[in-house]
């Protein structure tokens, strides 16, 4: 019996790889069991940890933590429990990885398992790269590596562990997994040998790297090896071994509603996204409308006021609306005041998502904490399930039919996945007819 897989996720953008799954957006012990009794090989519980300050992260990683132990009571089966987390390093390792070691452990292993092959991210001789351009570069050398809150200096995994624990585990106690021991046949006898919480990283450059080391993991668990996986999304896939999605890449439109225009939530800032937005406002059928996050957050409620006719107004013109955060990353005086103003911009983008006009065609959310808001909070899901990817690393999931927006597909696009063009593509599968018609532009 292959072991129920169960992602913690610090933002919604770990489905990227799989389909068929629940995402949770509330964890109660009664949530928890129907997930576990779904028919689905995983499920994934969406704590949008990454958006949080370290303390608060640990107190709703500790939460869920409690609640899975409770529910997984009288669960028979085995199963696996990962840390999703970003494929450039970024996020609140080791704070969510100690507290799942000390509410569901111990376990014989914690392993790093970055590598997102979807979105370019490979792992060789235990250092993390990104691909630009098809040429690997140290993740420490991308923008990435220089976020505010999640930073570092190293992408050689040994001691980004090191660095990332204050020293408590040092580079050298690190275990390192290598393409020559994963294509070798040497990876059982390396799991067997981790035990005490060992700390180890895994190379891959290929899913098949990743399906070999998978089969090695399951067969290890099911002889009652404790594994918990900091992870990306990539090893997801492998570990669960799923068919074909049922809905094909370039079949989404049949699933816009009415086939009425959609509208994009646009909150990630990076560069990749700012490009991206960019080829998305030159596309016919769209229109742009900024938000000023510099007016935040005096100014929330006739921003979010003036926002709503827009896309009113543009929706009964047949166009799609593009809500997007002005571009320049403000500088705060303290992680504390940057994550605030964060949640003060996703909390003004989600009072717009919940007013969205009821014959909306589609929504796409391009961001990791955006999505995970506008899921939780604009949509007001308990759960939603994943129907598959639009395009590689970018999942469509679905609202059930109860909601008030019924069968919505719902877009969730990280926001450092894909090429300049990828969100325009997108938009373009979803909306073939609206997307050939003339370029518009709202009255002011």
């Amino acid at each position: 019996m292959n072991p129920k897989i169960i992602v913690l996720d610090d933002d919604p953008t770990g489905s990227q790889t799989v389909h068929s799954c629940l995402l949770l957006t509330r964890w109660d012990v009664a949530t928890l069991k129907t997930a576990l009794a779904d028919a689905a090989p995983l499920f994934f519980v969406l704590t949008n940890t990454r958006g949080m300050d370290a303390e608060r992260a640990a107190t709703i990683t500790r939460e869920v933590c409690v609640n899975l132990k409770a529910a997984l009571a009288d669960y028979a089966g085995p199963v696996l429990f990962v840390s999703r987390s970003d494929s450039t390093l970024r996020g609140h390792y080791p704070v969510e990885t100690d507290v799942m070691n000390t509410v569901l452990g111990p376990f014989d292993a914690t392993l790093l398992t970055p590598a997102f092959f979807e979105g370019g991210r490979v792992t060789r001789d235990s250092t993390h790269y990104l691909i630009v351009d098809g040429q690997p570069v140290p993740t420490h050398e991308t923008e990435f590596a220089r976020d505010s809150v999640f930073g570092y200096r190293t992408a050689y995994l040994p001691e980004y562990v090191a660095e990332k624990t204050g020293g408590r585990v040092a580079a050298s106690e690190v275990a390192r997994l290598t393409l020559d021991d994963l294509r070798g046949g040497r990876t059982a006898a390396w799991l067997a040998a981790l035990h005490g919480n060992a700390i180890g990283v895994v190379d891959g450059e290929t899913a098949d790297d990743y399906r070999l080391f998978a089969d090695a993991v399951l067969q290890s668990a099911a002889a009652g090896k404790r594994l918990l996986f900091r992870s990306a999304a990539s090893l997801l896939t492998a570990l669960a071994k799923l068919p074909p999605q049922p809905v094909a890449a370039d079949a989404f439109a049949s699933l816009v509603r009415d086939q009425q225009p959609g509208a994009v939530i646009v909150g990630s800032h990076v560069a990749k996204t700012t490009a991206q937005l960019g080829a998305l406002l030159k596309q016919r059928g769209v229109v742009g409308l900024p938000l000023d996050v510099a007016r935040l957050p005096a100014e929330r409620a006739a921003l979010v006021a003036s926002l709503t006719a827009s896309i009113a107004h543009a929706h009964a013109r047949g166009l799609t609306p593009v809500v997007f955060t002005s571009r320049a990353e403000l500088q705060f005086a303290s992680t504390a005041e940057r994550l605030k103003f964060g949640e003060a911009v996703s909390g003004t983008l989600m009072d717009v998502v919940r007013q969205l006009p009821p014959t909306l065609g589609f929504l796409i959310s391009k961001g990791g904490i955006t999505s995970n808001d506008v899921l939780s909070s604009g949509l007001e899901l308990t759960a939603s399930r994943v129907l598959g990817q639009i395009l590689p690393g970018v999942t469509v999931v679905q609202t059930p039919p109860w909601h008030r927006l019924p069968q919505l597909p719902v877009v969730i696009f990280p926001g450092n996945v894909g090429g300049d063009d990828a969100l325009a593509a997108a938009y373009r599968r979803l909306a073939p007819s609206h997307a050939a018609a003339s370029p518009a532009k709202l009255a002011a």
